[in-house]
């Protein structure tokens, strides 16, 4: 087989296992890769010490004789509405809401994701007689996807430091596979990535509560309300807490306003729809819910969901965050419910769960 008809086969064996998109680049340095120690060095990545590791300046280091970098996308966008377009207000019935980044509505993607690239990789084992090397990574090894996606004809890096592709949107789900098999790249040598279409809108950059996009295609993690609900494991900077709003894991603020989003269509997806556990759904539940749960009921309800990531002090601590951000008043339905939740929380041993809890108590106090 000549590089171009391994690299059709593929294409066609990614299809075949369930993926939206897949696309086909060289394991090189790629230009954004050369301002990665620049970021670094600003701090931005916070405690994300795992971006620090050297590999990631280059597909070719991790995998001895790279030659490919094989990347994938799932559409994970489900029907329920997007966050902005939900009233914050609290509901008579329910009381006040937390909100759940999109991604982690169903089932966790590594799982689901990790299985389909299992079942490229065996394909591809079938169809080519030659031997080669190749690791596949969900999000879990040192590959920045969004990049090698843009090199593989997939999309172009926006304004919020997502991919966005011009059908599908923004709501993917990467995954990569590095080989030394040699690959005809998606783009030829005289083709240019998709141009970039943001234009000069800066809708996500002003809609950030944080400010975390410092500048046109820049993240400062630190300020970015994904990783402060999941990533940092230590309290949440006062200066973030109100800006938080109702965010009680991770954040789709910035993709929600995206107009390269208004017409994503639905995910055939079934793993990603919501999960419900009585009147609670896994997109907005309910902070009373979220902060009576025990640890044990933490981890039988969310098994197999991203959530379990933030681990039950973590998704304790953001709870607390949005129920001091409700403004609920004194009289509310849910008033009484929420506050000796907080009471109680505050009372703990934990002194992570102490401090938000009597910031939350605080909060409504005035």
């Amino acid at each position: 087989m000549t590089s171009g008809e391994r690299a059709a086969r593929v294409l066609e064996i990614a299809r075949q296992s369930g993926f939206d998109l897949c696309g086909i680049a060289p394991a090189a340095e790629f230009p954004e890769l050369t301002h990665l120690d620049d970021w670094l060095e600003k701090g931005y990545a916070g405690e994300m010490r795992y971006l620090h590791d050297a590999r990631r300046h280059s597909p070719s280091l991790v995998v001895e004789g790279a030659r490919s970098v094989i990347v994938c996308a799932l559409n994970y966008n489900t029907a329920p509405p997007y966050s902005t377009d939900v009233p914050v207000e609290a509901s008579p019935q329910w009381g006040p809401r937390g909100w759940i980044a999109r991604y982690a509505w169903g089932d966790d993607y590594h799982d689901v994701i990790g299985q389909k690239l299992q079942a490229v990789l065996a394909a591809m084992r079938q169809s080519f007689s030659e031997a080669f090397e190749a690791r596949a990574y969900v999000d879990t090894g040192p590959i920045i996807e969004r990049v090698a996606a843009k090199y593989a004809g997939l999309g172009w890096l926006a304004k919020n430091t997502c991919l966005i592709n011009e059908e599908l949107g923004s709501w993917l789900f990467l995954a990569v596979i590095v080989t030394t098999l040699d690959l005809a790249p998606s783009l030829g040598a005289a083709e240019s990535p998709p141009p970039d279409l943001c234009g000069n809108c800066r809708l996500c950059i002003e809609a950030c509560p944080t400010g975390a996009i410092v500048e046109p295609y820049v993240l400062d993690a630190r300020r970015c309300i994904s990783y402060l609900t999941i990533e940092l494991r230590t309290p949440i900077p006062l200066e973030f807490r109100e800006p938080i709003g109702r965010q009680v894991f991770g954040c789709d603020i910035c993709q929600d306003v995206c107009p390269w989003n208004r017409h994503s269509p639905v995910t055939a997806a079934a793993e990603f729809a919501p999960r419900y556990f009585a009147e609670n759904s896994l997109f907005s539940p309910g902070l009373e819910w979220l902060l009576s749960l025990n640890e044990n009921e933490f981890r039988e309800i969310f098994r197999g969901s991203p959530v379990k990531r933030a681990k039950w002090r973590g998704l304790l601590r953001n709870a607390c965050v949005a129920a001091g951000n409700s403004g609920m008043r004194p009289g509310d339905p849910s008033f009484t419910k929420i506050c000796a939740c907080l009471k109680q929380l505050a009372a703990s041993s934990d002194v992570l769960i102490v401090e938000h809890a009597q910031w939350a108590l605080e909060r409504l106090d005035k």
